[in-house]
């Protein structure tokens, strides 16, 4: 794993994380406890911050960047899934949120607790989508509301699967 420094600021990885060993992180990230970045995931803070809570899975080949200036961090709160070759750049997830595969969201967006973006949408800079909502497409499009119990059922089984793997992956590295 690369872990590394930029203009002296090092990135700072909460406790029981697991790193892949071809994962890159560098400069200004800040994660929280229990969460995972595999393999080819790259978080790259360099001209802005990235702020991840806890419980996130960050799956491979996966890319988190930011924008200069104000505004272009990256913000991930709690319990979220960003599925495998997915972009997350300058933009705002919720908790309790899945990126699907491939999706790409840009600068400005903010993507609202509870919210789905399906695999391969492209959510334009600066779309707000709505706590508990689906969308999906190219540009991504509001398809559907969901209910709580869709997202205890679907995001959050699949951030507690992500965990678990990680804790296994984590021992296996210890041996």
């Amino acid at each position: 794993m690369l872990i590394h420094s930029f203009k002296g600021i090092y990135p700072e990885i909460g406790d029981d994380c697991f790193i892949a060993e071809t994962a890159a992180i560098v400069g200004q990230v800040r994660m929280g406890d229990n969460c995972s970045v595999w393999y080819g995931a790259v978080l790259r803070g360099d001209v802005n911050t990235i702020e991840i809570g806890d419980r996130v899975n960050i799956q491979d080949c996966a890319v988190i960047h930011v924008s200069g200036g104000e505004g272009g961090n990256v913000v991930i709160g709690n319990d979220v899934v960003i599925g495998h070759n997915a972009t997350v750049h300058g933009a705002t997830v919720g908790s309790h949120c899945l990126i699907g595969m491939g999706a790409t969201v840009l600068d400005g967006a903010v993507i609202g607790d509870g919210s789905l973006v399906a695999a391969h949408a492209l959510v334009l800079g600066k779309t707000v989508i709505g706590p508990g909502e689906l969308w999906a497409g190219v540009p991504a499009k509001f398809v559907k509301k969901i209910s709580p119990a869709a997202v205890e059922r679907t995001i959050d089984k699949g951030v507690q699967s992500y965990v678990e793997l990680a804790e296994i992956y984590n021992e296996e590295y210890k041996e």
